[in-house]
């Protein structure tokens, strides 16, 4: 299915009413290849994979071609311990989480109602609630697209990070993710240690009632895309070492934080965008949220570069009141494909 010259206004969950030459809607992993990208390279012009568009910017009409990853499907196999999961790239994340809820597979809950398709989680290696996708996932799927051969990258070739990975450090006009591994232990335990999630009973919770806890709180923050145009956290938060984040809180004691793995600290960008006292800032037709302060929406009638504009006031409020820098989670596209965010908000 495709259309000439169309808007990707539909595309994009902030709602930039740019264009693209061409929009392909691909089901399968042979018209991903066969009909759809090698079409695209043989008219050198350039091609960009989307999922549901959930965290891009299009800072201007892209000069090419834009292909839907819809390749979906669903397995799930059994062993003595665990549920091993084969998902298909083009299936909704949110609609993953429920239908394992649904079947009684526990484990992803904390991660309900992220948006965008399966494809993308491990991309970013999306987290929230104190999970992250590295904890539960087993292998990536990628069809090479210079030859069409396919290879499984295991957990530990992903080389997951804080919104991460080996993914976002390969050119992505080599591959596409076509399905997603997971991996559920049977032996549930819940995982309380963020947000409203810790008033909860860790000895009688079930994996519901988290699920519904976390659906809850992220309504309550971060307006619905479908209504208000939005990506979700526009910057990531910003890793310190625990020296340097302590003697901040000593002087900001209010900003939210929680230790990593490593020891180190993990500030919340939000707080320090609250601290800033930006909270419904507007610049144009973008704004800060009044509600939390990482999502930057699209007021109805925003343009690129309002966004843009007003990613580069916050960050340098943040960084001249803390000397702490953020570093945009939202991907920005050109008209010739994805190019360095940092770049465009110095």
């Amino acid at each position: 299915m495709s259309s000439q010259r169309v808007s990707l206004k539909p595309w994009n969950t902030f709602g930039i009413d740019v264009y693209a030459n061409n929009v392909i809607i691909v089901h399968s992993v042979e018209s991903l290849f066969c009909n759809s990208w090698t079409n695209g390279v043989r008219q050198s012009e350039p091609v960009l994979l989307l999922g549901e568009g959930s965290n891009v910017l299009f800072l201007q009409d892209f000069r090419g071609k834009v292909l839907i990853n819809r390749i979906k499907g669903i397995s799930v196999t059994e062993t003595t311990h665990t549920w091993l999961l084969h998902v298909g790239a083009g299936e909704n994340w949110h609609q993953l989480v429920e239908t394992t809820l649904c079947k009684g597979l526990a484990g992803l809950e904390n991660l309900a109602l992220i948006p965008g398709c399966v494809g993308s989680a491990p991309i970013q290696n999306i987290g929230a609630y104190g999970v992250e996708l590295r904890q539960v996932c087993e292998y990536v799927d990628i069809i090479l697209l210079n030859d069409g051969s396919h290879q499984r990258l295991k957990a530990t070739e992903c080389c997951f990070g804080y919104r991460d990975s080996v993914f976002k450090h390969r050119d992505k006009n080599h591959y596409a993710i076509i399905a997603v591994g997971l991996r559920l232990i049977k032996q549930w335990r819940p995982v309380l240690s963020h947000g409203a999630l810790k008033m909860l009973n860790p000895k009688t919770v079930t994996p519901i009632q988290v699920f519904h806890t976390v659906c809850e709180t992220r309504r309550s923050k971060i307006p619905n895309p479908k209504y208000i145009g939005n990506a979700g956290s526009f910057f990531k938060n910003p890793l310190v070492r625990a020296s340097i984040a302590f003697n901040l809180l000593a002087l900001h004691p209010k900003i939210p934080y929680h230790l990593n793995n490593n020891g180190d600290v993990v500030l919340s960008a939000a707080g320090l965008i609250d601290q800033c006292k930006l909270k419904g800032y507007r610049i144009g037709g973008a704004a800060v949220h009044d509600q939390q302060a990482l999502v930057f929406i699209n007021t109805g009638t925003a343009s690129s570069e309002d966004i843009v504009n007003l990613a580069r006031i916050v960050r340098r409020r943040v960084g001249e009141k803390f000397n702490i820098w953020l570093e945009p989670e939202v991907c920005f596209i050109s008209s010739q494909g994805k190019i360095d965010a940092l770049e465009v908000v110095r």
